[in-house]
C-alpha cells in the first residue's frame, strides 16, 4: 500500500497553499486527512509569492488603512467585464481579514502592509515568502496533529460513486505502484496548468514562444483533468497571470531573473519600448499594472526596451521607477545594474545588445534603421517639450535617449499562474453542467474560476496567493458542514 489506510475523511490533491490551507483547517476540524503531492517537494507557485491581499485586517487598521470592502468588489467585477462571480468576490473580501489574522494565529509571521504599482494598500507581506508560511508554519502543524502528507504520489483518476463516496486511484511516481482509495471527500488544489504546453496551447490565445511561466513548474492541469472527469462543468480558462517584461536567458531557470536588477530595468519600467518596426505603440507606464503591460507586449509581434547610460546611472544613483514584487523594490537604487548588463553583454545573452549609435543598435537588433532613429529622434523631441505627442505619457517618466553605449534588450513575457477551469459555487464546491453541486467535491486555488476576467488584477495585490489560501479554507469549512 502507498498510503497507511484505505478510506479518509478528506483527501486534499496538491500542497500549495490551497491545499495546506485546507488540509490543515480539515484536520483541524477532527477529520482524518490525507494530502498528496506529486513533486518531491511540497508547496506549489506560493512557495515564490510574497504576500496575501485583505481590506480590514488588523495589520490595516495598526496602518490606518483602509480600503472598502464594497469599492474593493465593484471595482473587481468591473475590470473583469463581470466575468467574475461577484458572490465569490464578496464571500471572500469578507472572509479576508480572518484569513489574515488565522494565518497569524497559526504562526505565520508578516513583515507588513503595501500596494503595488498604482494599486491599494491590500497586499500583506509575510517573512520568508509562501515557502516559510507552508514550510515553518502550515505543514508542521499538519503533520503534528497527525494528517498524512505523502510526496511522489499523483492522483490520476477520480470517480464519484452513487452512495456519495469518492475513489481517488493514486500513483507512486517513485515506483509506479498504483493504489484506489476511497474518500468522503475530495478537495483539488492543483494549481493551475501554466505548466502544461497543451493546455495552454488548447485553452489560451498567448504565443507560447515568447510566454516564460515563473512557477514552481507543477501546475500542469491535474486538478482541471480529475474535476473534468467527475462532469465538473469547465470555466474561465484562457487567463494567464502575465506580469509585464522579462528576459529570457537560456543558461539558467526563468525564475532566476527575478532578482535581477537588469531585467527589471529593461522589463519594468514605464521608459521606452518599440517594435518589430522601431514604432513606439503605447504609452510605457501601462507597466504599472503589470498584467496590462503583458497585454500591451501581446500587442506587437516582437518588443524591445532601450535604455541609455545616462538612465542607468540615474536608476543606480537615485532609484528606479516601478520594480518587481518584492525582489527588486520600488525606488531601490540599481547598483549591480551596470555590473549586470556588462556581464551579459561579455557572456553574448541573446537579449541584450549594445551600440555606440542608434544604428548600430538596430542593426544588432535587426530593426528598421531609419525607423528606430526616427522614433528615437521624435522621442527625444517629447522629452525637450515635457509632453508626450503620441501616448500621452506622464512627463515624469520622459527621458532622453542621446548618451552611449546604448543597450537593447528583447523583451518576453512573463507568467506567474493560470487562473480558473472549474465552475464553483460560493463554497467552493464543484458545479455540474446543470449548474448544480457534485456533492464533497471542492475546486481551490487557481483550479478554481469566478475570481478573474481575461486579465489579473494587481490594483489589489495579493489577490491571488489570498484566494489560495481563502478558498482552501473555505472548501474544508463547507467539506466539514457536508460531513455532518
Amino acid at each position: 500500500m502507498i498510503t497507511k489506510n484505505n478510506e479518509y475523511d478528506v483527501v486534499v490533491i496538491g500542497s500549495g497553499a490551497a491545499g495546506q490551507a485546507a488540509a490543515l483547517t480539515a484536520k483541524e476540524n477532527g477529520n482524518s486527512v490525507l494530502m498528496i503531492e506529486k513533486g518531491r517537494h511540497t508547496g506549489g507557485s506560493a512557495n515564490y509569492s510574497e504576500g496575501l491581499f485583505a481590506v480590514g485586517s488588523y495589520l490595516q487598521k495598526e496602518k490606518g488603512i483602509n480600503v472598502s470592502a464594497s469599492s474593493v468588489l465593484k471595482e473587481e467585477v468591473e475590470y473583469s467585464k463581470y466575468k467574475a462571480d461577484s458572490r465569490i468576490w464578496k464571500k471572500y473580501l469578507d472572509s479576508s481579514a480572518e484569513n489574515v489574522k488565522w494565518l497569524h494565529d497559526e504562526g505565520v509571521e508578516y513583515e507588513g502592509v503595501q500596494a503595488m504599482g498604482a494599486g491599494e494598500a491590500t497586499w500583506h507581506i509575510y517573512k520568508g515568502f509562501g515557502d516559510a508560511v507552508i514550510h515553518k508554519v502550515l505543514q508542521p502543524k499538519f503533520e503534528k496533529i497527525g494528517g498524512e502528507l505523502l510526496t511522489s504520489v499523483s492522483a490520476i483518476n477520480l470517480k464519484t460513486n452513487y452512495d456519495g463516496s469518492k475513489e481517488v486511484t493514486i500513483k507512486d511516481e517513485a515506483t509506479g505502484d498504483i493504489q484506489t482509495i476511497k474518500s468522503k471527500v475530495v478537495i483539488l488544489a492543483a494549481g493551475g496548468y501554466l505548466n502544461n504546453a497543451e493546455m495552454m496551447a488548447k485553452e489560451t490565445d498567448y504565443d507560447l514562444s515568447r510566454l516564460i511561466p515563473v512557477s514552481s513548474g507543477k501546475g500542469t492541469g491535474d486538478g482541471l483533468r480529475l474535476g473534468w472527469s467527475v462532469g465538473g462543468q469547465k470555466a474561465g480558462t484562457g487567463m494567464a497571470m502575465l506580469f509585464g517584461g522579462y528576459l529570457k536567458d537560456p543558461d539558467q531557470p526563468s525564475f532566476k531573473m527575478m532578482e535581477s536588477q537588469m531585467n527589471v530595468a529593461a522589463g519594468q519600467q514605464p521608459l521606452l519600448w518599440v517594435n518589430e518596426n522601431g514604432e513606439r505603440f503605447v504609452d510605457e507606464s501601462v507597466i504599472y499594472n503589470f498584467s496590462f503591460a503583458g497585454n500591451a507586449l501581446y500587442s506587437q509581434n516582437k518588443v524591445y526596451s532601450i535604455l541609455d547610460s545616462s538612465i542607468i546611472k540615474e536608476m543606480a544613483e537615485n532609484g528606479n521607477f516601478m520594480g518587481l514584487g518584492v525582489y527588486v523594490k520600488r525606488g531601490q537604487k540599481m547598483d549591480k545594474l551596470q555590473t549586470e548588463i556588462d556581464e551579459a553583454v561579455a557572456q553574448n545573452k541573446p537579449y541584450i545588445f549594445k551600440a555606440d549609435t542608434i544604428e548600430e543598435l538596430a542593426e544588432k537588433m535587426n530593426l528598421p534603421k531609419d525607423k528606430l532613429k526616427a522614433t528615437i529622434d521624435q522621442y527625444n523631441s517629447f522629452v525637450e517639450k515635457g509632453k508626450d505627442e503620441d501616448f500621452g505619457k506622464d512627463s515624469k517618466y520622459l527621458r532622453s535617449v542621446v548618451k552611449a553605449p546604448f543597450y537593447g534588450f528583447k523583451l518576453n513575457i512573463g507568467a506567474f499562474c493560470t487562473m480558473g477551469g472549474l465552475k464553483v459555487t460560493p463554497e467552493n464546491e464543484l458545479e455540474d453542467q446543470n449548474g448544480d453541486p457534485i456533492k464533497g467535491v471542492y475546486a481551490t486555488g487557481n483550479d478554481a474560476a469566478g475570481l478573474a476576467g481575461d486579465t489579473y488584477g494587481p490594483n489589489m495585490p495579493g489577490t491571488c496567493a489570498g484566494y489560495a489560501f481563502y478558498s482552501g479554507r473555505n472548501a474544508a469549512q463547507n467539506a466539514q458542514k457536508y460531513l455532518k
